[in-house]
């Protein structure tokens, strides 16, 4: 019984009762047969004490009478018959109490070396000290594998009859009951089972692992090897599957030879077939290979195919791997895809693999790991199908689901579902699924590319529509591989994924204990980050994409969403899926859930919110990981985003293009939009670019767990400062571009002004047209005095930010974008369109401009004068001159205040220059200054309706009108016909201010362009303007040739009699004498004019030199300018004479022409008078 044939230990099998379950009464057949092979060995064995072979020793735990064995004799009868048993040869007995267990051998004892057939092959193959020893010599023929050193066939014919007989000897149950005695003692069961038959070692093997007792152990498990080296030693197996070996020619292992003895070929040729979607095996055969490989699953000695073809691979690989319990096949799996690991063995290692797919019992060390939790966790349901339950998938998906719902696994357990996991991983092939619904997109995209884990992930690439597109079947086939093995809840799991991504995981993920969940996550947050390597980024989202469309395959959602998603979504257990649920049905229904509003009822728990939050954050990256998304958009995608390929482009492509989309991908794209607007770190790709922006300006709101659209609204007004950067800004401006499509896009107006929409806006969605409706509802209520705005006041709060921020970029505008944007290309097209300077540049060529969007450049400027706080440009620039000068003003009073503020002494220059453009442009056209509409309100049309009637419609009035009004202040004097006081000081205001800046003039800058530049170009050159240009003007009258630019100065001269203070170089050098001389005068309607005059012709009076000579200046000026200009009418006239410096002269010819005029009438009168008498009395 201690036989140093040193075997390895076997697991042979679970015994007659279960045997007995499976249904097939064959079943106990092998099983007895099988064990009383052993038993049978045991007692025909001989030349135990002989030298055993080469690196075997003899058993030192073994008593020197323990270490013999018999020998069966058998002598070859050259017919390939085994002869009866020699006369004589001893019989086992049971071994009374004290005397030694087997007698002493025979002499005579037949040996297999000294046979002829078999002899000459033992002396060329086997050591000499082996020749004694029947098993040493058997073991050493039934080894040999090279191709020059096979035995004969004779030789082999010989050494099968001679195994044959040894498992069919009757006398193994009497050895087993000798040997085992003690343990029978101890099992009750096995010793109350019916002699004879074989059934007291079957239930001995069934209780193998409470077996103590040492002689019993070895004697059971010693000599399987001689079992498994041929299938026909297996009593039952050839019943079951003889037409299964003659079906599929397995009885062939070599081409043109028959040999019976096949060494476990024909075996594995079975197994080959079993485990091929082509091939068929019947149900009864397809049992009886699975329980072989069950039967040699702990030893790999067992499995004679896998033994030969790994021979090498086992010393290279494991070679400090001690055999048994199945360890030196996990290692050689380990090794499976090494370089040095020969094609054989590989191929070997993958069908063994399949069989612990098709069967988890085929794995010795997980059957025994997993055995308490499967039947702790009711994973072996007794109403399941055997083939079903017994299949590694069904064991991951029963035991993963245990372990998501905090069920407690065992640890040992655990270690070898995420080992067979790995392995399901790493070669697709395992997956009979895989094979049969994906062969075609293997052979199409993925051949060549077999080893740890590639195809499964270019298969993944496909499914992603990287590459093409995978059919129905193949991606479910893909989507249940990944919940088998679930590598969400450890990455290692996936070994394409773990080697890819290492280096970014040992230096963005450090911080995370190494396999937990939180990796990928981490991964994730540095997706298109610096940090970030391509191949990890590929294989990180081929692999999210699919897990996307599970929610329960990310194992920390599904930890701290699993009560909500129940509660609110109606989902099944971990490994129930329903098929009425499309990808990603679930994540939708909770993110649905996590924004709705208090008033709604957010009912998510705070964990799941802040999870969900996470996720969506991720998933934004890539318009792929959004299953929905990608089912409905996909036509969509390929019509107008077919060239958008870089992170994020494809969901703002959509989003750009969302009045084009199909009706279903249009409403997906508007919900996460409207999330988006919500909540934008979403947007993760624009919170990294913003990120400075962030921690200087908004980093209080960025921390808040809940957003509302409050760091959107920082960044869009912190949007030029210099911490932004160019992506920051494009980022910002895209989404406020975006908003524009659909008032609910803007989370805080839509919450705002929801219900004043509904009210007074319905069947209006673009979020301008909104904005227009509800400002122009403003406006009326306002202007119509309305006890009761219509509009609530948290919606004018929020309206009125709208207004301000649309001002920032025309493209916020989409009605003047459109209009203007072949304008802007010719005009402007190198100005960028942040800080509203694409505006600002067409306001400066407003003149070339085409009608369309001349029209509302001026509306647009018509709105801001009204309206200052919504010039942009104006409000950026003089921000700070606001605050300072006009913080308590009214926000519509704005440049009103600043224009009066305009030359104090601590005015910002930039500011002060945009105060005078934007006074140029309220001079170019009276609409546009709505101060001096309101004010001259009736004198326009009573003064200057001929200037209304001979300007054509949509043309601007180039400053006509208020030359007009100039002209009627300065003519008030002499006509009487004066303006309203408010006009009046309105137009006084503008005479002062364009006498100091000839720009403020419009009709001076049209008609005297050319003087300007010829006559006074260093005056106009002059950073700061007073009045110079236009004294130059004054001054080189004489030198005027163009009657248009003559006339305008002309009209100046005539302007600067009505009040000095519209003449400020003479008001300049005068002041002093104005206060001496004509203190007592009030200014205006040309009165202190009048006195600086009397006083210039009083001989008496002394004027300032510099005054005097102004004066005199004038006097000829408007000497010259009667000349040259004619009274133009009766009322002209009699101004120019009054105002005239010879005005007493004049006035003396006057009255002496009409003296005269009336004597001649009287004498005339009288000869007419005479004449006619005459002619009545004729």
């Amino acid at each position: 019984i201690g036989c140093g044939c040193h075997y390895k230990m076997a697991a042979c099998g679970r015994g007659s009762l279960v045997l007995a379950a499976a249904g097939d009464w064959r079943w106990l057949r092998a099983s007895h047969c099988l064990l009383a092979a052993v038993a049978a060995l045991a007692l025909l064995s001989g030349d135990c004490a002989a030298q055993q072979p080469l690196n075997r020793g003899r058993d030192p735990n073994l008593l020197p009478h323990q270490n013999q064995q018999l020998d069966a004799g058998h002598q070859n009868q050259g017919n390939g018959q085994v002869a009866p048993q020699a006369p004589g040869q001893p019989q086992f007995q049971p071994r009374p109490p004290g005397q030694a267990q087997f007698q002493a051998p025979r002499k005579n004892i037949w040996r297999i070396s000294e046979e002829p057939l078999c002899h000459e092959d033992v002396a060329r193959l086997c050591p000499k000290h082996t020749w004694q020893n029947n098993f040493a010599v058997l073991e050493c023929l039934q080894d040999v594998r090279e191709v020059d050193d096979e035995i004969s066939s004779d030789c082999n014919h010989l050494l099968w009859n001679y195994k044959f007989n040894l498992t069919t000897d009757p006398k193994f149950e009497a050895a087993a009951g000798e040997v085992c005695k003690a343990t029978l003692g101890e099992v009750k069961e096995c010793a109350e089972q019916e002699p004879g038959k074989g059934y007291v070692i079957s239930c001995l093997i069934e209780h193998r692992a409470n077996i103590t007792e040492y002689q019993c152990r070895q004697f059971i498990t010693k000599m399987t090897a001689i079992i498994f080296s041929d299938y026909q030693l297996i009593c039952g197996f050839m019943d079951s599957c003889k037409n299964d070996i003659n079906q599929l020619k397995c009885g062939s292992i070599r081409p043109g030879e028959k040999d019976a003895h096949s060494q476990g070929e024909v075996v594995s040729c079975l197994e080959k077939a079993l485990v091929s979607e082509d091939k068929i095996i019947s149900d009864n055969c397809k049992k009886a290979i699975l329980r072989v490989a069950e039967l040699s699953s702990d030893d790999f000695h067992l499995d004679r195919h896998l033994y030969f073809s790994c021979r090498d691979d086992r010393e290279r690989f494991c070679e400090d791997i001690q055999g048994g319990e199945g360890r030196v096949y996990k290692c050689l799996f380990n090794h499976k895809f090494e370089e040095a690991m020969s094609d054989k063995c590989r191929e070997a290692l993958t069908t063994r693999q399949k069989l612990i797919v098709q069967d988890y019992k085929v794995s010795y060390s997980l059957a025994k790991a997993c055995k308490n939790d499967l039947r702790k966790n009711r994973c072996n349901a007794e109403n399941l199908p055997r083939a079903r339950e017994a299949r590694l998938s069904y064991l991951l998906l029963c035991l993963e689901s245990a372990v998501h719902r905090g069920r407690q696994v065992s640890g040992e357990c655990q270690g070898e579902m995420m080992d067979y996991r790995r392995m399901l991983m790493e070669d697709f092939s395992l997956s009979p699924e895989i094979v049969l619904n994906c062969r075609g997109e293997i052979e199409l995209h993925c051949s060549g590319l077999h080893r740890k884990g590639r195809t499964l992930h270019c298969l993944m690439r496909v499914g992603r529509g990287d590459k093409g597109s995978l059919g129905q079947n193949c991606q479910q086939s893909l989507q249940s591989l990944i919940q088998e093995t679930d590598p969400g809840a450890d990455y290692r799991i996936d070994r394409a994924l773990n080697e890819a991504c290492e280096s970014v995981i040992q230096t963005a993920c450090k911080h995370i204990r190494n396999g937990d969940p939180m990796i990928l996550s981490c991964l994730m947050e540095h997706l298109y980050t610096e940090k970030m390597v391509e191949e990890c980024e590929h294989r990180l989202l081929e692999l999210q994409y699919f897990i996307s469309r599970d929610w329960k395959l990310d194992p920390v959602l599904y930890r701290k969403c699993q009560g909500d998603a129940s509660r609110l979504c109606h989902t099944q257990g971990w490994n129930q899926t329903s098929e009425m649920l499309p990808p990603g049905a679930v994540f939708s229904c909770l993110y649905r859930h996590a924004y709705r509003t208090e008033e709604q009822g957010r009912r998510l728990s705070r964990d799941c919110r802040a999870e969900i939050q996470r996720i969506l954050h991720q998933r934004a990256l890539d318009v792929k990981l959004e299953p929905a998304l990608q089912e409905r958009c996909i036509i969509d995608l390929g019509k107008w985003c077919s060239e958008k390929t870089d992170p994020g482009q494809e969901l703002e492509c959509l989003q750009d293009h969302l009045d084009d989309l199909a009706v279903d991908c249009r409403d997906i794209v508007g919900n996460l939009t409207e999330l988006e607007s919500e909540d934008i770190q979403i947007e993760a790709l624009l919170m990294r670019a913003c990120d400075p922006v962030i921690q200087t300006y908004c980093h209080e709101l960025a921390d808040n767990q809940i957003d509302s659209g409050d760091l959107m609204e920082c960044l869009v007004q912190n949007k030029h400062q210099k911490e932004m950067n160019d992506k920051c800004i494009v980022g910002v401006t895209h989404f406020q571009l975006i908003q524009m499509k659909d008032f609910r896009f803007s989370y805080k107006f839509k919450m705002a002004c929801k219900e004043d929409v509904l009210k007074l806006c319905p069947n209006i969605k673009k979020k301008v047209d909104v904005v227009i409706c509800l400002s122009t509802t403003v406006r009326n209520d306002t202007l119509q005095d309305t006890k009761e705005q219509r509009v609530s006041i948290k919606c004018r709060k929020q309206l009125r930010v709208e207004e301000l921020e649309m001002t920032e970029d025309i493209r916020l505008e989409p009605e003047l974008y459109v209009s203007c944007k072949t304008d802007i290309e010719k005009h402007c097209q190198n100005v960028p369109f942040g800080n509203a300077q694409v505006v600002e540049c067409l306001k400066d060529v407003k003149k070339l401009l085409s009608t369309r969007c001349h029209d509302k450049i001026f509306k647009l400027q018509e709105t801001e004068m009204s309206d200052p706080e919504l010039d942009y440009t104006l409000m950026r620039v003089c921000k700070q001159m606001i605050k300072r000068y006009c913080a308590d003003a009214d926000s519509k009073n704005v440049l009103q205040c600043l224009k009066q503020n305009k030359n104090a002494e601590l005015m910002d220059p930039k500011c002060k220059q945009m105060i005078t453009k934007r006074q140029i442009t309220q001079n170019t056209d009276y609409r546009l200054n709505p101060v001096l509409r309101k004010a001259c309100k009736a004198d326009i049309p009573k003064f200057c309706q001929s200037v209304l009637n001979n300007v054509k419609d949509g043309k601007e009035l180039e400053g006509q009108v208020v030359s007009c009004l100039k002209l009627k202040y300065a003519d008030q004097v002499l006509t009487g016909q004066r303006l309203s006081p408010d006009c009046e000081d309105q137009i006084r205001v503008i005479i002062q201010e364009s006498a100091l800046d000839y720009r403020l003039d419009p009709q001076l800058q049209i008609h005297c362009t050319k003087e300007i530049n010829s006559l006074c170009g260093e005056e106009a050159a002059a950073q700061e303007q007073t009045g110079q240009v236009e004294e130059c003007l004054k001054i080189n009258l004489l030198k005027i040739t163009g009657e248009s630019c003559k006339k305008e100065v002309l009209n100046m001269l005539q302007e600067s009699k009505a009040d000095i203070f519209v003449d400020p170089v003479l008001h300049a050098a005068c002041g002093l004498d104005i206060k001496h001389q004509c203190a007592s005068i009030l200014p205006g309607k040309g009165r202190q004019m009048s006195c600086l005059l009397e006083a210039l012709e009083d001989k008496t009076i002394r004027l300032q030199p510099d005054c005097k000579k102004r004066l005199q200046d004038r006097l000829e000026m408007w000497s010259y300018a009667a000349k040259v200009a004619p009274a133009e009418g009766f009322s002209d006239l009699a101004y120019q004479v009054m105002t005239s410096p010879s005005k007493n002269y004049l006035m003396g010819l006057l009255a002496l022409g009409v003296c005269i005029l009336f004597l001649l009438g009287m004498t005339c009168g009288r000869i007419t008078k005479r004449v006619t008498r005459e002619l009545k009395d004729r």
